[in-house]
């Protein structure tokens, strides 16, 4: 089976809008039915639907329609997997801080 890889500009995307980011949070609770998600919000389904299938497009959510009722649950993994991508990025930034760090030192003990 091929490793999991998500697609982060589509996650990133999702997750730059702070009405996404709260329903994610919300989620992270338990499965919800959208109109729970969309209360707090103060916006019109149709709008709230649209942030929904941002979320399901980049995989952080996936819904479920059961009657009449659709209901959403968070997709914990693809924030996982997402964490590996941001611990490189850190581990990159550290490196070059700590090289930066190492060179200041250097020129200062050389001004001495």
């Amino acid at each position: 089976m091929a490793k999991y890889e998500p697609n982060l500009s589509l996650i990133f995307q999702a997750l730059s809008d702070p009405t996404r980011r709260a329903m994610l949070a919300r989620l992270g609770q338990g499965a919800v039915p959208v109109s729970e998600l969309a209360r707090p919000t103060g916006l019109a389904l149709p709008t709230v639907m649209r942030h929904l299938a941002v979320l399901e497009e980049a995989d952080l959510i996936a819904t479920e329609k059961t009657g009449r009722t659709r209901m959403c649950s968070a997709r914990p993994e693809t924030l996982a997997a997402t964490e590996g991508w941001l611990a490189q990025q850190r581990a990159v930034w550290e490196a070059r801080t700590d090289r930066l760090e190492d060179y200041v030192m250097q020129l200062m003990k050389e001004r001495q």
